[in-house]
Parts: structure tokens; sequence; C-alpha cells
């Protein structure tokens, strides 16, 4: 492009994170810190304790071990650099920095949404044809599924990535936002974007339309076939063993809905910041404790393990 140096690694973004005062950014790093700690001590306990235990060695269980894995991948792939920034006030990040924020980041989103319609699937399964639940999901389909979620999420991030290290970004370098997005990056680019943009359509109905219409509809059958159960116990017992997963559903999807119709992105102010910062840490963190309260599949592991402790020692 005329005027413009060539893409290198010499160059480096800024992410403008928060313009608050220091002491705004001092009380956002304390508050991002601890939910981060949070978060990884949450999600690897769900993980140690379905690994360990006999009893949560389930397709359910299977899912969310992997749902637990991205949560913690996801979180760690762009919090520990704004925590570098609100403390050292350094805002640059390279440009391979920023593509491989921007990889983990739409791997982790695309795998992760892809693992909750298995789930939603499992649940379909589990509820409206029991008799047949153990004959369809067997473990060949569970590793299959996630497999699938996994490697298109790798595959569609890499597609994005290498996309996007291509583009020329001759005016501006600043970010506004908490990390490398992809929508944020595409707004700074001068060169002819339109063919990235409408590829992001083509993924929002593929890979994001697609699985939540999946979900809502493997829900309308869960919902219709409960319905038909004549006792009020054994409706809530079999609503009861999808609500950590509709909960979930809904705070991934929430928010991440509402991110991407927002208009004007890049001139987003601080407190629009703080959704991002809610899909990124705060629904990660909240998983863990979706799927262990009032479960009780996971308070009797947690006891057996603890009595198996004692034993022990």
């Amino acid at each position: 492009m005329p005027g413009c140096p060539n893409q290198s690694a010499q160059y480096d973004f800024h992410i403008l994170a928060f313009t608050t005062s220091p002491v705004g950014q001092l009380f956002i790093f304390i508050g991002g810190f601890l939910l981060y700690l949070m978060t990884i001590l949450g999600n690897v306990a769900i993980f140690t304790l379905v690994f360990t235990a006999p009893k949560l060695h389930t397709p359910m269980y299977f899912f969310l071990c992997n749902i637990s894995v991205l949560d913690v991948a996801s979180t760690s792939n762009f919090i520990p650099k704004l925590l570098m920034i609100l403390i050292t006030q350094d805002h640059k990040i390279s440009l391979y920095g920023c593509i491989i924020q921007l990889f983990f980041f739409v791997f982790c989103a695309v795998s992760e949404l892809l693992t909750l319609t298995s789930m939603a699937y499992d649940r379909y399964l589990a509820i409206c044809k029991p008799l047949q639940y153990y004959l369809i999901m067997s473990k060949t389909l569970c590793m299959s599924l996630i497999v699938f979620s996994l490697l298109t999420g790798a595959l569609n991030s890499l597609v994005h990535a290498i996309l996007t290290s291509l583009l020329f970004f001759c005016t501006s370098r600043d970010i506004n936002n908490l990390f490398c997005e992809l929508n944020s990056l595409i707004s700074l680019s001068t060169s002819d974007t339109n063919s990235r943009k409408l590829l992001i359509v083509f993924d929002d109905i593929i890979l994001a339309f697609i699985p939540f219409v999946l979900i809502i509809a493997s829900y309308v059958f869960i919902i219709s076939n409960v319905l038909k159960i004549k006792s009020r116990h054994g409706r809530l017992k079999a609503f009861s063993s999808c609500t950590s997963h509709l909960i979930t559903v809904v705070l991934f999807c929430g928010p991440s809905i509402f991110l991407y119709i927002k208009e004007e992105f890049e001139h987003a102010k601080d407190q629009d910041k703080l959704l991002p910062l809610l899909f990124l840490v705060v629904v990660p963190m909240l998983n863990p404790l979706v799927y262990s309260l009032r479960n009780k599949d996971i308070w009797e592991a947690t006891a057996a393990l603890r009595n198996y402790k004692k034993k022990m020692f």
C-alpha cells in the first residue's frame, strides 16, 4: 500500500484499556486480580474433581471439564496483560502478541459455544430419550464432539489470525478495548476490510447463530417432555439436571450477543468496557459456582473424595 510501511513485528499496538484515575485503576487492578484468581482456582477445582471422582465420569461432566479448560485459557489470554497495563502503565503490545491474543480469544469463544451445544444435545438425549441415552452418547461420540469443537475453533481462529496479520495499520494503532479484539483491529486498518467483515458475518451465522438455535431447539423439546411428566417431583428432578447448563448458556450468550450488536464499538466509553470484562472474567468465574451449588453429584463426589483422603492420611 502506498505510503504505508510493510507489516512487521517491530511496531506495536497500544491497548488503551481504562482511562480512569490512578486510584480507579488500582481498584480495577485489585478487582481484576481477585476475579482472575477465583476463576483459575474454581475451574481447576472442577477439573480436578471430575478427573478424580468416578461418579462424575459421565458425558455432561466430560463436557464441563472442557469448558473449564477453555475458561482458564480465555481468561489467561488477556487478564495478565491487562493487569500489567494497569500496574505499569505500559500499554504496548507487539503485532505478534496481538495476533496471539486474537487467536486464543476466537478459539476459546467458538470452542466453548460448540461445547455448550454438545451439552444441550446430551441433556436432550438424557431427558427425551433416556432408554437410548447410553447407546447414543457413547465415549466415542463424546470424544468426537469435543475434538470437533476444538478443531473447528482452532481452524476458524487461525483463519482470522492470518487474515488480520495481513492488514495494514497506517493511521492509528490505538486499540480502544481491553485486548486485541477482532472488530477493534479491523476498525483500525487502512486496508479494504469488506471481505473480512463478510467472513465475520458468515462466522456469526454458522458458528454462533446456528449453535444457539440448536440449543434453543433442544430446550424446547426438553421442556415439552418435562411438562408431560405427571408427578411434580419427577418434573423438578428432570429439569434440575439441565438447570446448570441453561444458566451457563444464558451467562455466556447474553453478554456476548449484547457485546457484538453494539454499534461503533471503537468509540466505546470506559463503562462500556465493563461488558467484555463481564463476558471474559465474571462468566468463567461463575461457571464452577453454577455447577457446584445445589448440584448433588458434585457435593457427593466432594464428600467421597474428602473421606478417601481421610482414610489415606
